[in-house]
């Protein structure tokens, strides 16, 4: 049952009255108490009916809230609580608020890395700690993709306040199939996650396109505050993604329509989560059904593709088709020999 804000306030108002061993409470005591909360609360007259305060004991006394607090009428006339130590504020915790507060905690686990959250981690313990006083143990009910081995999580803070604070960072880069690291110079603007793994998109100097890096292959960042900071002014974030899959955008090739076909016993997949926004279906056999999308062709969509193997098959364009031909070709050799 839901409750409103000022409704809480007449129950919080009504238990203090309550509470209080040194006074008598009748009906009437009570509406005025919570007239008068009502008007400290909201700065003006709230008319509070004797109809509304006795409903408001009911429901205190009901269980609809959790309360079922135990109030009684001393003498016909005057309420109180029949256990001098009760209080709503100390109503116990049900099943279904300690499963709650277990999944909030692991949802804000998942935020690892950045410092701005690493403050809560004591009050996540204080809460689990009390939790699990209460409660034995529950199985997890959410289970969120991660990666424990996941390496360059340890960089999420230091970029997210170089972004934050528009400053120069000097990253030490090794980038797959390069013997040695190297020195990059970085205007950073975004950080993303994709697939379970962190990338930091910027501007680097002289260079026309925005450059991303994978977290996982920095071994270092410097914040650098002397050098000039190249403001962000056509990279936007909300749009930047949209006509690629994943977060390689070559910007000097051309959007094409992609026309696949998917094998009827994928069909389901593919509909329910498609590959793209742009994803639409334009044919259906009896053997599968035929889709297209508009994107820029990239490393990520051809992974997402060669995921399904020989269940999907794209059809055009035609280089693409010749791509990935050769592509499956030289997969079968490494079975044949």
């Amino acid at each position: 049952m839901p409750v409103n804000r000022l409704a809480l306030v007449r129950y919080k108002t009504i238990d203090n009255c309550l509470r209080n061993p040194y006074r008598k409470w009748t009906l009437l005591d009570l509406v005025e108490a919570c007239s008068q909360a009502l008007y400290e609360f909201e700065g003006k007259e709230q008319g509070v009916s004797l109809r509304t305060v006795q409903l408001d004991i009911q429901n205190m006394r009901s269980d609809k809230l959790g309360y079922a607090a135990p109030i009684v009428v001393v003498d016909k006339k005057y309420y109180t609580y029949a256990e001098p130590d009760y209080s709503i504020n100390n109503m116990p915790l049900t099943a279904d608020d300690i499963q709650t507060l277990l999944q909030i905690t692991r949802t804000l686990r998942q935020f690892e890395g950045f410092k701005q959250f690493s403050d809560t981690d004591a009050l996540l313990r204080k809460i689990e700690s009390k939790v699990f006083a209460l409660h034995s143990r529950s199985n997890n009910i959410i289970d969120f993709e991660k990666n424990n081995q996941l390496t360059g999580i340890q960089f999420l803070d230091i970029l997210y306040r170089a972004i934050k604070e528009k400053v120069n960072v000097r990253i030490i880069y090794k980038a797959f199939g390069n013997k040695t690291p190297n020195p990059i110079y970085l205007s950073p603007y975004l950080l993303k996650e994709y697939r379970n793994r962190w990338f930091v998109f910027g501007k680097r100097k002289n260079m026309a396109q925005i450059y991303p890096l994978a977290l996982d292959r920095i071994q270092k960042v410097h914040i650098l505050p002397e050098h000039p900071y190249i403001e962000n002014t056509f990279f936007d974030p909300e749009t930047y993604f949209d006509d690629i899959i994943g977060v390689t955008k070559y910007e000097d090739r051309p959007k094409e329509r992609i026309e696949f076909w998917v094998d009827t016993s994928q069909v389901p997949y593919v509909q329910t989560k498609p590959f793209h926004r742009t994803q639409q279906m334009i044919e259906e056999t009896a053997h599968g059904a035929v889709f297209t999308i508009e994107v820029i062709p990239n490393l990520e969509m051809e992974r997402e593709f060669f995921g399904f193997g020989e269940l999907l098959k794209i059809t055009k364009p035609s280089h693409l088709h010749e791509l990935f031909e050769q592509r499956v070709e030289k997969m079968a050799s490494l079975y044949r020999y």
